[in-house]
């Protein structure tokens, strides 16, 4: 068994696949590197093939039609030999001194035949062409370098939330909590870090500035244009996380993960609704309407506690001057935490 599997979803990545994987396949034999070709029509295909005849025992390459982001996430869970899983966007990459302090780390409970259920890292938004970055840290959600649970974490700040560059799952974690990516659909990376949350019971977080996030494409997902664009998409997975766990069962047992769960739908719930008001149409207007009225008539309860939160309830003001105050907060938002 390999200690660690990186599955990397591409999809034309030819700019920016060889930057990725030249920071990954220092990680040595220890680690599988399974690279997922999504359907490209650049030269995405060669140089992963490359990468596989330079280092054979470390990078597979998968060739398949086109299913999106997520149906490469999965077709990287479905081969995998490691104990641990993380995906690796193809624009993105690890930081090499994180990266080997985490493989050590993973090491030695490989060694002993058991680890934790998660393990959390920090990352860093990078904007190169602007110079900037943005480090997002959990020292004060977290014990450092302990073997934690649920009831130890502290409470998140507005910038903290467990997204995918963060995560890094035992694999049969994953395996257990049958998360199944959709297809043909953006920010699926959502559901992969919401829908296996509660069958995680220990936890383990390393102070390491590990995942490198790329931040400045004109085509990127979270750029503001293409989220208004795909405002569909994101309707689609926000209500696709909101039902697909029941947060009075998780209360029960963590109620720290359930207060943590909620928070993170009622961000998606105000980026959906953000972007509804950027657009700005009557249409958009409805589908505003629309998505709350869905949420309070699929799950009262998780509709009131939205409604009434300072994420998501903010968004839902109403009159010109409710949306006025929305879209001046996330302006105000995107100054500070210098997200695109």
């Amino acid at each position: 068994m390999k200690h660690l599997t990186i599955t990397v979803p591409c999809f034309n990545s030819e700019d920016y696949l060889e930057r990725c994987l030249d920071s990954l396949v220092p990680g040595g034999e220890n680690v599988e590197i399974i690279v997922v070709n999504d359907g490209s029509t650049d030269r995405t295909g060669e140089i992963a093939e490359r990468y596989a005849r330079q280092f054979p025992d470390i990078v597979t390459v998968v060739h398949k039609r086109n299913g999106g982001h997520g149906s490469g996430v999965n077709a990287g869970l479905a081969r995998a030999t490691g104990m641990y899983f993380k995906v690796v966007d193809s624009d993105d990459w690890l930081e090499e001194g994180a990266y080997r302090a985490l493989l050590e780390r993973i090491e030695k409970w490989c060694a002993q035949g058991f680890g934790p259920d998660l393990l959390i890292c920090d990352y860093t938004y990078n904007h190169l062409e602007e110079r900037t970055e943005k480090t997002i840290q959990f020292k004060n959600v977290f014990p450092e370098d302990k073997i934690c649970t649920w009831d130890d974490i502290g409470t998140f700040r507005p910038s903290q939330y467990l997204v995918m560059h963060a995560l890094i799952y035992r694999t049969d974690i994953l395996r257990k909590s049958g998360v199944v990516l959709p297809e043909h659909t953006f920010y699926v990376d959502n559901l992969f870090a919401y829908c296996p949350l509660p069958y995680v019971e220990t936890l383990f977080y390393m102070h390491l500035n590990l995942y490198q996030y790329y931040l400045g494409r004109e085509d990127q997902s979270v750029n503001e244009k293409v989220l208004i664009s795909r405002i569909e998409q994101q309707i689609k997975v926000t209500k696709m996380v909101a039902e697909s766990v029941d947060l009075h069962a998780v209360r029960r047992r963590y109620p720290k993960l359930a207060g943590y769960m909620c928070r993170n739908v009622s961000i998606m719930m105000a980026i959906s609704s953000i972007h509804l008001l950027l657009r700005g149409d009557e249409q958009a207007r409805i589908r505003h309407l629309e998505l709350w009225s869905d949420i309070k008539r699929s799950n009262p309860g998780l509709y009131y506690r939205l409604r009434y939160t300072k994420l998501s309830g903010f968004t839902n003001l109403p009159g010109k001057l409710g949306k006025l105050a929305t879209v001046g907060g996330y302006r105000l938002a995107r100054k500070i935490y210098q997200f695109q």
